[in-house]
């Protein structure tokens, strides 16, 4: 009969003890937030999705090689005489088009090794962390500007431009040799 009272008043005592710390945490301010409808402050110096101004971009490649992981492919194709690609917002001429500039998101482990070598600060950091897919190939984000049609048709020409380029070279008139000394004087 005694352990029978015992264990009742154990059972009571933990109830009463827990009850307390339940009374307890109803007058203090919540730590939680209601996510997605609240999103905490990030951060200034804050890593996540990649991004690239194609527009300061110069195809340099240098991103993609600091990369390492691998995540970042980059084609270039050269420019031919005339084409104008413009200045990037520093000043800088372009003298490729860029015509593959890919960033594999599930690969990138935002370490920022690549946006620190960029000369013209075209890739960056962004606060973005929302971007999950369904699909894995949804993360490869594409950032070229040009059309299918259009990146034919600068291979196309670079292409032109060095046969061009060779033929010049093959029928340009090839200099005389030097006389050879035969050895015999007179």
């Amino acid at each position: 009969m005694i352990e029978y009272l015992k264990d009742t008043w154990l059972g009571l005592y933990t109830v009463l003890v827990g009850m307390k710390i339940t009374f307890l945490h109803l007058f203090k301010p919540a730590v939680t937030i209601q996510y997605p409808e609240v999103k905490v402050e990030l951060p200034e110096r804050v890593r996540n999705r990649l991004y690239v101004n194609m527009d300061d971009c110069i195809g340099c490649d240098q991103c993609s090689r600091a990369c390492p992981v691998n995540c970042i492919s980059i084609e270039t194709v050269k420019s031919v005489p005339g084409d104008d690609l413009g200045l990037t917002s520093q000043g800088k001429k372009k003298a490729l088009w860029v015509t593959k500039f890919d960033i594999d998101i599930a690969k990138c482990c935002y370490c920022s090794l690549c946006v620190w070598p960029c000369p013209t600060d075209c890739i960056f950091m962004t606060d973005v962390y929302e971007f999950s897919e369904y699909n894995r190939n949804d993360l490869i984000y594409n950032f070229v500007t040009l059309t299918k049609e259009e990146i034919e048709q600068k291979k196309l020409n670079y292409q032109k431009f060095e046969e061009e380029k060779a033929a010049k070279k093959a029928a340009a008139p090839k200099p005389a040799p030097p006389p050879t000394d035969t050895g015999a004087t007179n």
